[in-house]
């Protein structure tokens, strides 16, 4: 445990170095320049350390610096000259970099651009031939609908890719988790745990082979995490609590958006449980963790479980119910 935390602790420092005193997009390559499959890959990296930042500061903190790297990127490819190889690295890294972008907006609370994003990747990344990152941003875009209750079932199992396309276990497992979330907001309990089962299948084969940067934080971990989450949306407290707490126990404090976001769905858990106060007082930790973090979608999640909480006030020994 203390090992994780000083890594965290390590990650975080780099990061936030990198905010301060890199945060800049790479200067691009003069004009009319050939380059190689060396200058993306120095831009694969980098993009690799920029997301990091994810993990601690909220999308008003980072989208604008990502959004400048995605138009370093575009600049490059507009203004210089490489090869047929090298093109489709460079239109995979910027199918990537959208990505990236719109997921920070959508932590931004900017839907529409998100979504916008999201399609200018999967445009992108299928001139590519791309299949994984294609499949991920029709996963992003039906996770975004999901997390605003508007599930979007079809556009959910169109990013399952088949076994015989060639992505990675990670990304498999990754797509999988995101489709049963879909499908437990749409009530669909059946093919939600049955899209978990598929998940956890794949993260138990990951080890056999390596999974792109934007997926390799999928592990045993996630998939508790979202089957916690899955269990929650379906109202079945007595499966989503325990999974819940286990994985919350190891989340260090340090991913406070996430780890605030996580234990609104634990909250929600007991109050469907009938342990009213015990979701009051995860609620009021989830706000404290979440001060200060430049995401509104933690607010948004504790507003909307304290609106349920609120009937129950009377019933609360201490009556502690989060503002």
């Amino acid at each position: 445990m203390e090992e994780n935390k000083e890594m965290h602790r390590r990650e975080f420092i780099e990061a936030a170095a990198m905010l301060a005193a890199g945060g800049a997009a790479l200067v691009c390559p003069a004009a009319g320049r050939r380059i190689g499959v060396a200058d993306v890959d120095e831009r694969v990296r980098r993009t690799a350390r920029l997301r990091r930042l994810d993990n601690y500061l909220g999308g008003v903190d980072t989208l604008r610096l990502y959004e400048a790297e995605l138009r370093a990127t575009m600049a490059m490819f507009n203004t210089t000259s490489f090869s047929q190889s090298t093109a489709k690295a460079l239109l995979s890294l910027l199918a990537e970099q959208a990505q990236l972008a719109g997921w920070a907006a959508f932590d931004a609370g900017e839907n529409a651009h998100a979504n916008t994003m999201f399609a200018m990747s999967r445009s992108i990344a299928m001139q590519a031939d791309d299949v994984q990152l294609a499949a991920n941003a029709m996963a992003l875009s039906a996770y975004l609908r999901a997390s605003l209750g508007q599930p979007d079932i079809a556009t959910a199992e169109a990013s399952r890719v088949p076994m015989n396309a060639g992505a990675s276990q990670g990304v498999q497992a990754l797509l999988l988790e995101r489709l049963a979330f879909t499908y437990a907001v749409a009530g669909q309990e059946r093919q939600a745990i049955a899209a978990l089962d598929a998940a956890l299948d794949s993260v138990a084969q990951s080890g056999t082979d390596v999974a792109p940067d934007w997926a390799a934080w999928v592990d045993h971990d996630e998939i508790q995490i979202m089957t916690g989450r899955v269990w929650a949306e379906l109202r079945r407290p007595l499966r989503a609590i325990p999974e819940l707490e286990g994985a919350l126990e190891r989340f260090d404090d340090t991913y406070a958006r996430d780890k605030a976001l996580y234990s609104t769905w634990l909250a929600e858990a007991y109050l469907d449980a009938g342990e009213v106060e015990r979701a009051a007082i995860l609620l009021d930790r989830s706000r404290r963790l979440c001060r200060g973090v430049a995401s509104p979608r933690p607010a948004i999640r504790i507003a909307t479980v304290r609106r349920r909480i609120a009937p129950h006030e009377a019933l609360s020994a201490s009556g502690d119910i989060p503002e």
